[in-house]
């Protein structure tokens, strides 16, 4: 992946040393600035896909995700990439306000096993891309070219946690900022806050840990004070990749069973969003087939 500003540009040599990174406290306050002023887009964007509940899907290789990132990286906007699994486009599918927040989306990525079968009933080829190997993928790709990441979400032990975790498995990383959010609704200037932090640091990918659909309207206001060129929605990948939580085995991933795998490792919480919220995706999406809806298109960016 190529680097996304100019001093990204620059030689090892000649990059001043980076930033030590650091957990901000939630109380902790930054001077607002004006958001930077937003020339046109000159980056990749889907403007069709398949329909998943209503929402857009855009199915994309490995390779075809670092090239769209790095289009992103290079455009001068902020863009925000979510990684959808089967529950998110259950909720939106009665939730219109969320639904068309995620068609504002940048990416729509099919993490789960069940979005990309619904892509593919819809007509168009997919498999799954995890929000876990794409956050490896990025890191790795932007190794070394000064790539600047910032950490969003989670407990400040678990930060801690996770950025040791990235070290050791690409030590040549830059982690600008790391900030443990307050466990309750943001206000607008909280917000503005949160968004002067990451670009005063020249954070290049934003990463937002906080479960669907709160990470989801969490991205979409810090896009609109233009935080970042990238901010990518991944919600339990901080865990997976700090090993707080463990995946499930390669079998049950490849046979689309990672949600039992979920469901069994945390039974009180997630029993609903699989017990009742699977059957619902599937009514939903077999609904749309027989209805036709499974083509999203526009002509409007986000």
């Amino acid at each position: 992946m190529p680097p996304s500003r100019e001093r990204a540009r620059r030689t090892a040599a000649g990059r001043p040393a980076p930033r030590a990174p650091r957990v901000a406290a939630p109380a902790e306050r930054a001077t607002v600035t004006n958001a930077p002023s937003r020339p046109e887009h000159t980056c990749s964007h889907r403007l069709e896909g398949p329909l998943v509940n209503g929402v857009r899907i855009d199915p994309v290789t490995p390779a075809e995700f670092l090239r769209t990132v790095d289009s992103f990286l290079s455009c001068g906007r902020s863009h925000v990439a979510h990684f959808c699994s089967a529950h998110p486009t259950t909720e939106a599918r009665g939730d219109r306000a969320y639904r068309d927040l995620l068609n504002r989306g940048d990416l729509n990525l099919p993490d789960g096993a069940a979005v990309a079968w619904a892509s593919r009933l819809a007509g168009t080829p997919a498999k799954r891309l995890p929000g876990t190997e794409g956050f490896r993928a990025v890191v790795h790709a932007g190794a070394g070219r000064g790539l600047r990441h910032y950490l969003y979400g989670g407990s400040p032990e678990a930060l801690e946690l996770l950025q040791r975790k990235l070290r050791s498995e690409e030590p040549r990383i830059v982690i600008a900022g790391a900030e443990s959010p307050p466990y309750r609704p943001l206000s607008d200037e909280e917000v503005a806050e949160a968004a002067a932090r990451m670009r005063a640091v020249e954070a290049d990918a934003v990463w937002v840990g906080l479960g669907a659909p709160k990470q989801d309207l969490m991205a979409a206001r810090l896009r609109d004070h233009e935080a970042a060129p990238a901010i990518f929605c991944v919600g339990a990948a901080f865990d997976f990749v700090a090993g707080t939580v463990n995946r499930a085995p390669s079998w049950m991933q490849r046979s689309g069973l990672e949600w039992l795998h979920r469901l069994l490792s945390d039974p009180r919480r997630l029993w609903k969003r699989y017990l009742v919220g699977n059957p619902r995706f599937v009514a939903g999406v077999v609904w749309d087939r027989l209805r036709g809806r499974t083509r999203y298109q526009t002509k409007e960016r986000p």
